[in-house]
This record gives C-alpha cells, structure tokens and sequence, in this order.
C-alpha cells in the first residue's frame, strides 16, 4: 500500500486530507509541523508528500529545501492559500513537484497525488513485471520469458498502466487521460477496444494475470495466484 506524509497543522484541514487519502486507498502519516515531518521522511518510504507551506516555525518552503539539500526525491505537492505567481514560483524553486491553492476540492487533490505517485514509480521502476511479462518503459518493449510480446504504443501503455495500478479498478475517463493524455473528444468506449486487443494478444500466452472488467466503472489487472 503507498504511503502518503501529510503535514498540515489546521486540525480539521489534516483530518479531512487524511481521511480522503484513506478512503483512496492509501496509507496515510499526518504531522503537524515541519521537525516531525522531517523526521517521517528520514524514517519511512512514502510514494508522495502533501506540505501545507504555513506552518508553525518552520515553512513548507524550508521543508522542501532541506530535503532536496539532503538528496530527498520524495515527489512534494505544496498547499497554501497564498495563490500569487511568485509564491507558486518560489514553491517550486524550493523543489517542490507542484503546487495546489486552497481551497481546493479534493478531487483535483487526488488526482496531483495520483499523478506524483505515477511518477516515483515509473522513475524508480522503468521495467514493470507482472505475472510473465515485463514491460520496459526505456524500450516500450514487452516480452514474456525474454520472448517479444508485439505491441502497439498505446497496448503498450494501457497495460503498463493497469500493471501499476494492479488490483485497483480505473474508470475508463482515468484510462483516457492517462493514455491518451485527454477526455476530450474522444469516445470512452476506445477503451473497451484496446483492452479487447490485449486480451487477444494475452490469451494464448498464459500471461499469469487476467484484466477484468468491473462492470458500469472500468477495469483492473490482477495477477493469478497472489494474495
């Protein structure tokens, strides 16, 4: 299960940012000022971080700062009510990944951590295994016991996509933006298209995991025999 630090010191703010992020699925370490969060990122492996930049006697800016200083690629989504470009640009030079006004609704929150999640783990994962397949980001190359599986671009990213996010199910509006890069005049039911070809191309192979079809939302992968 990812982790997610959260550090923010409104106690309502934190509690309902923590809850949100539970109800997503994560695991969630909440903090309310900048030692204590300093020390969660020292002593544990999180997927992303959410810093509110008031905070009491040290900033989220000086967050940011000292742990870039100290080798720290730990994805950071900055919060702050302070909404003006040079606030923002100062955020990000402090080494911040992005940055989110508030008040926000916290679907758009979701959605900046899903992103920064995606992105440590393709960083740190650039050949994805699931089940008999590996699938290597650098090449965009697939294969099944070192035996090329073809392909296409987009087969390609659809699945790799679904084998990160394994045993979660993606709506296919999620599927969309993160393959096709938008949801915009572009019919939904593509979606059902592409998984019907990698199913094609999966079947005969034994692949060790099946894509499943959870019926009225999308689709999620999950691997034989894992518990």
């Amino acid at each position: 299960m990812t982790r997610i630090l959260v550090v923010e010191d409104d106690v309502a703010m934190g509690a309902l940012v923590e809850r949100g992020l539970r109800d997503e699925g994560y695991e969630v370490t909440l903090v309310a000022n900048g030692i204590d969060a300093l020390i969660a990122a020292a002593n544990g492996d999180f997927g992303a971080a959410a810093i509110d930049v008031m905070l009491p006697e040290m900033t989220g800016f000086e967050i940011c700062r000292h742990l870039r200083n100290h080798g720290s690629t730990l994805p950071i989504l900055l919060l702050t009510a302070r909404d003006a470009v040079e606030d923002r640009v100062f955020g990000l030079d402090s080494g911040a990944d992005d940055y989110l006004t508030k008040p926000f609704a916290f679907v758009e929150f979701s959605a900046r951590i899903r992103a920064l999640v995606r992105r440590e783990a393709s960083a740190s994962k650039p050949v994805v295994r699931v089940g008999k397949v590996s699938l290597d980001a650098e090449t965009v190359r697939a294969s099944v016991d070192g035996t090329a599986l073809p392909l296409s671009t987009k087969e390609f990213t659809l699945l790799r996509l679904l084998a990160t996010r394994r045993d979660t199910t993606l709506t296919r509006a999620e599927i969309l933006g993160e393959v096709w890069g938008t949801t915009k005049h572009i019919d939904p039911t593509i979606v059902d298209q592409y998984v019907r070809y990698l199913r094609r191309k999966l079947e005969p192979i034994d692949a060790g995991f099946t894509v499943a079809t959870v019926r009225g939302v999308g689709y999620a992968l999950h691997v034989d025999n894992e518990g």
